[in-house]
């Protein structure tokens, strides 16, 4: 595997859209649950046993085996019950889909726009990396996405953000380990863990007429 590649896919300036979204942050923030960087230490432990473990196992699967891409991508809509973040993963992967085209030849979902787990496992796939190695890109993403959201939200630290997600590393791995060893699993058998209070935060969200970031 390439080291590089793999960095190349969880840095969070590869031009996927990724900075538009705060991963359910911003709603819980406006909520009062979260407001200080125990807070986040919370939301993101959280973020990675749910839909961290989900997303990491649904890119896994795809980079494990492209040809699967329409049956996941239905199994997620289905592990997704809010319609705001359908909407939300679904722009994510469309537009990790275009920055993956620019880089690399990719065999994969045509049609309809991916979920953007789905939309990694397949550049994951076309890059050359494992489904291990997939997955740890997605559990990555899942907490830097919303860890870089919060300096801007809340105005803390960055330096005390990156130390949260230095100690989160381990965890982060566990999670990517846990998914990736079930990427052969039919699709019902995979992962379905939710997180209510984030699927009703983003609904809430969708309808507010300011908001810093589109989830």
């Amino acid at each position: 595997m390439s080291l590089a590649t793999l960095l190349l896919l969880a840095d969070g300036r590869l031009p996927s859209g990724g900075h538009a979204h705060s991963g359910g942050l911003e709603a819980q923030i406006a909520a009062g649950r979260v407001k200080d960087v125990a807070g986040l230490d919370g939301f993101l432990r959280g973020k990675l046993a749910t839909g961290g473990l989900v997303s990491a196992a649904f890119t896994a699967a795809t980079c494990g085996d492209v040809s699967r891409c329409a049956e996941l991508d239905a199994g997620l809509d289905a592990r997704t019950p809010s319609p705001a973040l359908r909407k939300a993963s679904r722009a994510q992967g469309r537009a990790l889909l275009r920055a993956g085209r620019a880089m690399w030849r990719l065999t994969g979902p045509a049609g309809r726009d991916p979920h953007q787990p789905i939309a990694l496992g397949v550049l994951a796939a076309a890059a050359g990396l494992t489904p291990g190695e997939s997955a740890v890109a997605a559990a990555h993403g899942i907490i830097t996405g919303p860890a870089s959201a919060a300096v801007r939200l809340l105005g803390l630290d960055p330096y005390a953000v990156h130390a949260l997600l230095a100690r989160l590393a381990p965890e982060c791995d566990r999670i990517a380990a846990v998914a990736a060893g079930r990427y052969r699993d039919p699709v019902d058998d995979l992962p379905s863990a939710g997180a209510p209070l984030l699927d009703i935060g983003a609904e809430h969200h969708a309808t507010w007429e300011v908001r810093l970031f589109a989830s």
